[in-house]
């Protein structure tokens, strides 16, 4: 790795705590010992102008930046997002030609995203937004995952989808000119316990929506193999950067606000970054204490529900939409969403690892490109990286296990979501979890196991 190897890395937001590993990182010199020369895009830069700080929905042909746009690019070298926006990114309707960006960490391990509305509105749960006004981030999912979650709490799903400069929605939500919105409960919602603004909050996954790990870290496929000691590098500073904060959360708050005024001038209320980096913490780490880790089930159940529900389908969203190409916010909740992509064209590995030694099993610990794998590592701040091949198909120790008959995929969300729960449950006790599909059925064994440290998960499609 060449010294002083310059990295950008796009983030979602401008700074805020879901951040904060990455500026510790930096500020104590662990990225440069690492050989490394961070800089850190926050989205109220001007890099970002015409999708986060101006006007964005008026203008048709100006550019709108994305932190994936700029990983494509190779404008930046890692960029934060979400689950469906990394999805979408590697769905680009026929035609688009761009690099199937790669997740490579989840940033927080607990679900800490939701929609909400203000007490005082009235609005008291997701039914309730029929006919209201959703300010929205214009992403390809997003009003038909909001759609979704006001039918299943037995609603038309029939509301406005209003696009504004991302920066400024939370502030449009509270000056009444919007009822609903999507936040970070860790951010904007301490935030407005500060304020003493009352919420109503409605978590995703109190709505049958299994939801996949928001935000997430992804890198270019031909960063990960031609840079695989750059990342490793990368990604073992900053799990060292996150698992500190978790541990330290006044000093790690304290970091956060001077770093975001030294590197970019952005102003923090200190006091209100405390409070949420006391609340946040917990949520970077795993039951084990560390960063970044990920499940092929959780992503699985995830991408299984956008399927089964219709959501993953060819047609992006446009401000200016082509005819069987794209279409507009409001013509994708109304149903003009192109062609189904059948789920198997959208394998986990292809999203987010698939190791190519391995001839279409999964055998990853995490979600590197071929031929390197992201592992948890027994010694290491970080997900370590191991290349692919030999060893067991299934491990005998602690790990997640999910064997699903060749390319036969039926409603299996509810009990993904079942195992997530009880996995969530036992926690440090760490059991092994194990399902089989056999014929149209599901079978499910629970057993106790080591509490030795293995890998999270291992995924076998046989």
């Amino acid at each position: 790795m060449t010294p002083d190897r310059e990295v950008v890395v796009a983030l979602d937001w401008s700074p805020n705590t879901n951040h904060t590993g990455f500026y510790i990182a930096k500020v104590k010199g662990w990225y440069e010992s690492e050989g490394l020369k961070v800089r850190l895009l926050g989205a109220q830069e001007p890099d970002y102008r015409g999708s986060y700080s101006e006007e964005n929905g008026t203008n048709p042909d100006g550019d709108y930046p994305t932190p994936c746009a700029k990983v494509a690019a190779k404008t930046a070298t890692f960029a934060m997002n979400s689950p469906e926006g990394v999805i979408g990114w590697n769905t680009p309707p026929p035609g688009l030609d761009r690099p199937a960006l790669k997740t490579i960490a989840a940033v927080l391990q607990a679900q800490t995203s939701a929609i909400v509305t203000l007490k005082e509105s009235g609005l008291a749960r997701p039914r309730d937004l029929d006919g209201k006004i959703y300010a929205s981030y214009a992403a390809r999912f997003e009003g038909r995952i909001v759609q979704k979650m006001i039918r299943n709490d037995g609603g038309t799903g029939d509301f406005q989808e209003k696009v504004l400069p991302m920066l400024g929605i939370w502030n449009t939500l509270l000056a009444k000119a919007a009822d609903a919105t999507w936040v970070f409960t860790g951010w904007e919602g301490v935030e407005a316990k500060r304020q003493g603004v009352e919420l109503n909050t409605f978590m995703v996954q109190d709505y049958g929506i299994p939801y996949g790990y928001a935000p997430c870290l992804v890198a270019h496929p031909e960063t990960l193999a031609d840079e695989p000691d750059m990342v490793r590098a990368f990604l073992r500073a900053t799990a060292r950067g996150f698992e500190w904060a978790a541990a330290h959360p006044d000093e790690a708050a304290d970091i956060l606000v001077k770093a975001a005024m030294d590197d970019s001038g952005f102003v923090l209320d200190a006091d209100m970054v405390r409070m949420s980096q006391r609340e946040l913490g917990e949520a970077y780490l795993d039951a084990e204490g560390k960063w970044g880790r990920m499940e092929a089930l959780r992503w699985d159940a995830y991408l299984d529900w956008l399927s089964e529900e219709g959501l993953l389908t060819t047609f992006t969203q446009s401000r200016a939409p082509q005819e069987g190409v794209s279409a507009s916010l409001d013509e994708l909740r109304a149903g003009k969403v192109g062609a189904c992509i059948p789920r198997e064209a959208v394998p986990s590995a292809k999203l987010f690892q698939m190791s190519s030694s391995t001839q279409g099993r999964w055998r990853p610990r995490g979600t590197l490109s071929r031929p390197y794998n992201l592992a948890p590592s027994r010694d290491m701040h970080q997900p370590s990286m191991t290349s692919s091949g030999g060893g067991r198909d299934i491990p005998e120790h602690n790990t997640l296990h999910a064997l699903h008959g060749g390319n036969r995929r039926r409603s299996t969300c509810a009990m993904l979501m079942l195992v997530s729960m009880v996995h969530d449950a036992i926690g440090p006790w760490r059991r092994h979890m194990y399902i089989r599909r056999e014929e149209d059925e599901l079978q499910f064994a629970l057993s106790a196991s080591s509490i030795e440290g293995q890998p999270i998960f291992c995924f076998v499609r046989g």
